[in-house]
């Protein structure tokens, strides 16, 4: 596996730069830091007693890449995960937060090892996830990938100004669904016609 500081690199490049979409619910965002994460934390960049789009502009890519490793990774506890899973985890939380480990409590219970879906990494999701590492040790990894797409997809279902992170405007797949397939083997990805079967039923 690669380091966690080069897979918080690889996080901050695939984000990019400023952005402000009005149809994100995160708001400004800059290297895949919202300004909510900032006013949460407190990081008045600009030194003027608040946190605003100016500090989200102001974000350089190395506080980008401390604040993904704190409060993304060590803080939640994902480098107590097994090692095959940290890397899409440690993604998938940065983009979707504690629901990344409630994808993985849900698949883990589904698989027979049981622990609440309360988005927390505590004694019984780390024994678990061991559990279902053992067992499946050449799959899991896959099988949250998959999961985690599905995941994408439910959200895109029920949050139509959601879509277009799922779909792009060509029908092609969007940038929520590429990114979960960069953690799993080629033959579990849809191919393109498959994709456009599963949003066919969106406007």
């Amino acid at each position: 596996m690669s380091s966690v500081q080069d897979l918080a690199e690889a996080i901050v490049a695939r984000e990019g730069g400023f952005v402000n979409d009005p149809a994100d619910p995160g708001g400004a965002t800059n290297h895949g830091v919202t300004i909510g994460t900032l006013r949460r934390l407190g990081v008045d960049l600009t030194g003027d007693g608040q946190v605003s789009e100016a500090d989200v502009r102001a974000l350089t890519r190395e506080r980008a890449v401390e604040i993904f490793l704190e409060h993304y990774f060590r803080r939640p506890g994902i480098g107590g995960l097994p090692e095959a899973l940290q890397p899409s985890v440690f993604d998938m939380y940065v983009n979707a937060g504690s629901n990344a480990v409630k994808v993985l409590q849900r698949l883990i219970t589904a698989m027979g090892f049981p622990c609440p879906d309360d988005g927390q990494i505590g004694p019984v999701t780390l024994r678990a996830a061991a559990q279902a590492a053992e067992a499946a040790p050449d799959h899991l990894a896959d099988a949250y990938a998959i999961a985690r797409r599905n995941y994408y997809y439910a959200l895109a279902d029920a949050r139509p100004a959601s879509r277009r992170f799922a779909r792009r405007r060509d029908g092609g797949k969007g940038g929520w669904i590429t990114r979960a397939e960069e953690f799993m083997a080629e033959r579990f990805r849809l191919t393109e016609a498959e994709h456009k079967a599963r949003v066919s039923a969106w406007a």
